[in-house]
């Protein structure tokens, strides 16, 4: 099984005042394709950075990245741009939609990006399967969170990425929110061998993955 994502030496840092910060230090590790890992760790640990390096949304100071055939520490800003548009589907905590934007225009919204065809009723078809078909007229003011995050993800697996990164999906939801939400995304990702990355602090939800990569004070503690 080949690797998806490849990571060597991964670092990060920044001055402050003329002293360095180091958010992550020698990263280094593998995605498989159709694998689903977590990343866990205290707040600040450095997990969320480590995402955002693997979306190409953050600049690592150091070290060897791969996407693919791709290397993101070499490549282009407007060539990671496109590589993410069309194969990293995003997820956030606090869902970033577009706030004038219905649930159905949020989700079409990569698929006309992308110029993939009938991206209406794609996205009507992937709203009504997750629950949300009555709601498809809805701003997100008029959602509820768990709404929000479903219309997220909607958006996010709607034009078929190689793989998911989802920065803490469950952290604004309550219990019975998180659960519908969790298996939302791992039944995708099963079901269509994609591979999913969690980033949470959720130890119980981590256990649900494939592999636990334990991030703390910047560097992998464990790797199981």
């Amino acid at each position: 099984m080949g690797y998806l994502f490849s990571l060597k030496n991964i670092s990060l840092h920044y001055m402050l005042k003329q002293e360095k910060i180091n958010i992550l230090n020698n990263i280094s590790l593998k995605i498989k394709k159709n694998e689903r890992v977590s990343i866990i760790g205290e707040s600040g640990s450095g997990k969320t950075s480590l995402l955002m390096i693997m979306a190409g949304l953050q600049r690592a100071s150091g070290g060897l990245m791969t996407f693919e055939n791709y290397n993101f520490t070499k490549i282009s800003e407007e060539q990671i741009i496109e590589i993410r548009k069309s194969k990293i589907g995003m997820i956030f905590q606090d869902f970033y939609l577009l706030p004038n934007y219905s649930a159905l225009e949020n989700v079409m919204f990569p698929l006309e990006i992308n110029k993939l065809i009938n991206p209406k009723k794609k996205a009507i078809a992937i709203l009504e399967e997750l629950g949300l078909g009555k709601k498809i007229n809805n701003l997100p003011s008029e959602l509820s969170g768990g709404e929000q995050q479903r219309v997220a993800i909607a958006r996010s697996i709607s034009f078929n990425p190689e793989i998911i990164l989802a920065d803490e999906p469950t952290g604004n939801l309550d219990a019975k929110n998180s659960s519908i939400v969790i298996k939302i995304l791992f039944d995708y990702s099963k079901r269509y061998q994609k591979s999913l990355v969690l980033v949470t602090h959720d130890e119980n939800l981590a256990k649900k993955s494939d592999k636990i990569i334990k991030i703390k004070d910047g560097e992998i503690e464990d790797n199981d």
